[in-house]
């Protein structure tokens, strides 16, 4: 059961064939990596190009994120937020910051632990402790989050490589993902520089897109666990279990890459009055059909993989880290309460 076996690309659409030339450019310098998704130096500085010449569509840019969680997917995860972060960038208009060198996004908060900017005479200043930070260690930038009062978050750029931020070497335990270090950054006074007001970061539209961006990862590291279904479906001898196990994480993920494929339609298209509704419709789709894949595979391939398929079994654990960015229940609380005040048009 191995991972190098790529689907045709694109994976989500081929609306505009030209829209998707970079994407495949960077894909073939994937290709290319020794120890892609493993070496994180080397996945980094490969990401740092594939920022430079980014497609310049959500349709495209997704299926890049899609097509490089199929060859790895802590690739995927390290790739994602340094194109979210430039994206971001974009966004914001922000002129004149370097953009050069790798990039995170830190936005997560947790009990007990707080990050607050302060202004003084010569610009802002950040310091206190923030969590999930990943990859902080390895990494130039990061656009943090950060309370400018009681209420309020902003969004800065920071230099990670300032003497003012210590990255955390740890608790990272993790089985999957374990080159992807999650852990807080600890920050005394460091300068960092506003991107857009108080709670842009959130209110933004792209703040929808790259959700989403999240979740195509989410979908395309899935796809060779449905690979390895269908190779043990198509043995001789195999029963109709096995096939009933590939038909459901089949339907499953075909369901996801119709929502993913459609939204990325919708948000070029600007016609999205709710694109924060949408993202969150298609990550439970997307996280669902994820997990429906892990259980069946689970169930049909038994504990062989696991144990004796490299591969398969890094696969399995990166995306079960991987896919707990979506917040199960909770995710799907807030879904039902925009639906409920009145936020739920199809």
């Amino acid at each position: 059961m191995s991972d190098a076996h790529h689907p045709p690309f694109p994976l989500l659409s081929a609306s505009d064939p030209s829209s998707f030339d970079r994407a495949r450019d960077a894909l073939a310098d994937a290709d290319t990596v020794d120890g892609f998704g493993v070496d994180v130096a080397a996945t980094l500085a490969w990401s740092v190009r594939t920022g430079a010449r980014r497609p310049r569509t959500l349709a495209a840019t997704w299926d890049l994120l899609a097509a490089t969680a199929v060859r790895d997917v802590a690739a995927a995860r390290i790739l994602e937020p340094h194109l979210d972060a430039l994206g971001i960038l974009d966004e914001a208009d922000a002129d004149g910051l370097d953009r050069s060198g790798s990039w995170g996004v830190f936005a997560a908060e947790a009990p007990g632990m707080r990050l607050r900017a302060i202004r003084d005479g010569r610009g802002w200043r950040l310091s206190g402790t923030k969590p999930w930070c990943s990859l902080a260690a390895h990494l130039d930038h990061a656009l943090v989050t950060a309370w400018v009062d009681d209420e309020r978050r902003g969004l800065f750029a920071l230099d990670l490589r300032d003497p003012a931020v210590v990255a955390r070497p740890g608790p990272w335990h993790a089985r999957g993902l374990q080159a992807v270090v999650s852990a807080p950054i600890d920050v005394d006074a460091a300068v960092a520089r506003p991107v857009g007001e108080p709670g842009w970061y959130l209110r933004r539209p792209g703040f929808a897109h790259g959700g989403v961006g999240v979740a195509a990862c989410w979908w395309g590291a899935a796809l060779p666990v449905r690979g390895a279904l269908r190779e043990t479906a198509r043995r001789e001898g195999a029963d109709q279990l096995s096939r009933t196990h590939l038909g459901r994480a089949d339907a499953a993920l075909w369901a996801a890459r119709v929502a993913l494929a459609e939204t990325a339609a919708v948000f070029d298209g600007g016609a999205s009055s709710s694109p924060g509704l949408r993202a969150a419709r298609v990550r439970t789709i997307v996280a669902d059909a994820v997990e429906t894949t892990l259980a069946e595979a689970a169930r049909a391939l038994g504990p062989l993989p696991l144990v004796a398929d490299e591969g398969h079994a890094r696969r399995v654990a990166d995306l079960q880290v991987y896919v707990r960015q979506h917040h199960g229940d909770r995710d799907l609380a807030r879904l039902g309460a925009a639906v409920a005040e009145g936020d739920g048009a199809w």
